[in-house]
């Protein structure tokens, strides 16, 4: 099958197999792309106009009991900065993002052994009691089932928590072996069969990846069916074992966006820092191949620049108020309008 008629399956039936998907990422000419992605953006607009939908990122711990090979905050980097928001500091980012527009507020976080359950549940149920028309959308790593739904009974929405890689041989190449890649995997199903807007993702450009491995990644998305898919290309960072490895293709993560976009015709798919960090106009290339959701900084300033998962992020000096209106601006010149709402997925 030629990479056209794949493109027009996709577009029609929103699947394709290991073999297509694998051929379209191998052989996928310019023309081609361009054919794709205007596919994947007249999807996006199906469903979302020209919307782009605006997460509030907290960042709340540097600090990570892991030792994944690709992290700038993996347990074994002595250099460091390690930094733990207090829950003052988290409630004082949601008061300065509230003015400002925001409806969907993300705490990410290393896998803190600090925020334990009691902790955490306190923090999102008195977010959701100060801003109760906001979502809590929590990236928090890999937790119990039990763990997981308490979170949840106690008002978070959404959680995020990228499988990396849907092959267990390649995860094994990423992370320490006290990590198992079926656990990851376990935890997505936990969060889906509890109730919450999931979301899965992986990197483009990790090292050992091969077009099979996308393929796969692309399949176990489509079986998942997660009502949010974050992608960005690989960066490395200099102080982990993988400092030499070259960053991921932009051009081949946004390819894979707008595979995405017609896989799940209706997902929340961001447009990442990584891409806007891999590419100056990444963030708008995203928008344009498929993606409608972008993730602004309200992190403390202070502490920005030591949120570092990989080198050279963008955007760890911008007040969060500038870092907003430069979004709006950016959005705009490409005819895309950012939105104050709490942006749910809508079902296909």
């Amino acid at each position: 099958m030629k990479n056209y008629e794949i493109i027009d399956k996709l577009y029609a039936y929103h699947n394709a197999d290991r073999a297509e998907f694998t051929a379209l990422i191998n052989t996928v000419t310019d023309e081609e792309l361009e054919y794709l992605r205007k596919k994947a953006q007249q999807t996006a607009q199906k469903y979302y106009g020209n919307k782009v939908y605006i997460r509030g990122l907290i960042e709340i711990s540097s600090i990570c009991k892991n030792d994944c090979l690709y992290c700038g905050i993996r347990r074994s980097n002595a250099n460091a900065v390690r930094y733990r928001l207090s829950k003052e500091q988290i409630l004082q980012c949601c008061d300065t993002g509230y003015p400002l527009g925001f409806r969907t507020f993300v705490l990410q976080g290393g896998e803190d052994g600090y925020f334990t359950d009691d902790v955490m549940c306190d923090i999102v149920q008195k977010i959701k009691q100060k801003y109760p028309d906001c979502a809590v959308t929590l990236s928090l790593g890999e937790r119990s089932y039990e763990s997981y739904k308490r979170l949840f009974d106690s008002g978070a929405d959404r959680y995020l928590l990228r499988h990396e890689t849907a092959d267990k041989e390649h995860y094994e190449k990423l992370h320490p072996d006290n990590m198992s890649h079926q656990n990851r995997l376990d935890c997505l199903y936990n969060l889906k069969k509890i109730g919450y807007q999931t979301g899965a993702g992986f990197m483009v450009g990790s090292p050992f990846q091969t077009a099979e491995n996308l393929a796969d990644d692309l399949l176990f998305i489509k079986n998942l069916n997660p009502q949010m898919c974050g992608i960005g290309p690989f960066i490395p960072h200099k102080d982990t074992p993988f400092a030499s490895y070259h960053t991921g293709s932009v051009r081949l993560c946004l390819m894979l966006i707008s595979i995405i976009r017609l896989m799940l015709p209706s997902v929340l798919l961001p447009s990442t820092t990584a891409l806007g960090t891999a590419d100056i106009n990444g963030r708008e290339k995203g928008i344009l191949h498929g993606a409608n959701v972008v993730m602004p900084n309200l992190s403390p300033l202070e502490h920005r620049k030591d949120y570092s998962l990989y080198d050279n992020k963008i955007c760890t000096g911008d007040e969060s108020a500038q870092c907003i209106s430069c979004m709006k601006n950016r959005m705009k010149s490409i005819g895309y309008e950012v939105v104050t709402d709490v942006g749910n997925y809508i079902a296909p």
